[in-house]
Parts: C-alpha cells; structure tokens; sequence
C-alpha cells in the first residue's frame, strides 16, 4: 500500500477497518503496511476505554473479531491492552466469533487435505501458512526461523571446528566454509543439509567426522586436486 495514500487516511482520523474497507483489504493487511512505513494507526482514538460504548468502536472491533485475529493482534492493531480487547468483546456479545473465523478456515483446510491456507500474520499481513495437526504457522515466518537457527547452528560447528579452513587459513565467511567428510564411508548425513532436521548432538557427531575448508579449497580436495592437511 502506498505510504502518502495512508498517511492521508491516518491524517483524516481514519481507522485500519475503515481504511481497509475503503481498499478492500483486511484490518491486519493494512495494520501491516501502517507499521512497515512506520506510520502510527488512529487506534487509540477510535477505541478508549474512557469513550464509552460506540458503535463506531463496536463496528471497528467487529471487523477484526470476524477476521479470526488474537486478543493480542486486534489489540496491536487498536492501539489498546488486549485486557481491554477481551473486556469490549464481553460487553458487545463478541465472544463466541472471536477466534472462530481462524479455527474454521484452519479445519477446513485440514477436512479438504490442504496443507496450507490464508491466514492473518502480526508480522507480515494476509499470508499463506503451514497447517498441521496440532496448530498453523505463518510459511515466512518459519522460513525466517529455519533461517535463523541453521545459521546459528553452522557458527556453533564452524567455531568448535576451529574457525577457518585448514589449508588455507580463510575465516572471513561463515557461508563460504564447509565440512568435508574425512572417510566417506562414515557418512551419515550432509552437515550442510541437515542444519535444522538434526539435533545439535547428531550434528557434532557428525562434524568430528570432517574437517572445514572453504569453498575453493574443498572444491580442489574433491577433484584430486588438493590434498587435506593430516590433523
């Protein structure tokens, strides 16, 4: 969404529903937009405690309730304490729709054999996400966290391996140094593959099994080329 456009919506005391109505979009796409130009949503004015009962407030949070949204991301999206959230939805007979758009779209899926639907996500808007049995997860989020935690894991391994390549020296890129199996028959997986479906303790086993070199230096042991320095 564009940014001026927002702004002259935020500007006019409008309200994420009332902007997304206006667009066409849901109150938690335009939540996020609202957040990623760094723009501050008129919430807290359309929704006070102090304001009483409206039905322009009645109206706004009914928007969100249908969506399927948490206390904590309609509350996010208000301005407001999600208390404050659960206390409104009381007092405007709310409650049984709070949650039961999401649950719905997420049994739906699963009755259909679908892995995957579109739900809400605090970070990153209208989104697909993963379904499972237990629960549903955003897709880029959980990308961001595979992400995450196989960098982590490499630097673990990198840094007990001794840091750098043992021919060359080089340490300048974590992305560029790799493990290079000493005797292939021991091979029981790919370090570089399994970053996240491993534990940290398979993981170890496995890299004593190997040396690190760099990219250009594994390349050359792989052809024949370069000989492995004997430890």
């Amino acid at each position: 969404m564009d940014k001026r456009f927002l702004e002259e919506c935020l500007t006019k005391g409008m309200s994420l529903p009332e902007i997304g109505r206006l667009t066409g979009k849901l109150p938690g796409s335009v939540s996020y937009w609202v957040r990623k130009h760094g723009l501050t949503a008129n919430g807290r004015a359309k929704f006070s405690p102090a304001r009483g009962h409206s039905p322009e407030d009645r109206e706004n949070l009914a928007a969100l309730v249908e969506e399927g949204l948490t206390l904590k991301e309609i509350a996010s999206i208000l301005g407001v304490a999600p208390g404050t959230v659960r206390n409104r939805i009381r007092a405007y007979g709310l409650e049984g729709t709070r949650a039961s758009r999401r649950i719905e779209r997420i049994r739906a899926a699963r009755a259909s054999g679908s892995n995957e639907v579109m739900l809400e996500c605090p970070t990153h808007g209208l989104t697909a996400f993963w379904v499972g049995k237990q629960h549903a997860r955003c897709k880029r989020c959980n990308t961001v966290a595979v992400a995450k935690r196989r960098r982590r894991v490499k630097e673990i391994l990198v840094e007990e391996a001794g840091g750098s390549c043992v021919r060359c020296g080089f340490s300048d890129s974590l992305a560029a140094l790799e493990f290079h199996h000493l005797d292939p028959k021991t091979k029981a997986f790919a370090i570089s593959a399994q970053g996240v479906t491993k534990s940290i303790d398979s993981l170890r086993a496995e890299a004593r099994k190997c040396v690190l070199l760099c990219a250009n230096c594994h390349a050359m042991v792989e052809a024949g080329a370069a000989d492995v320095p004997l430890r």
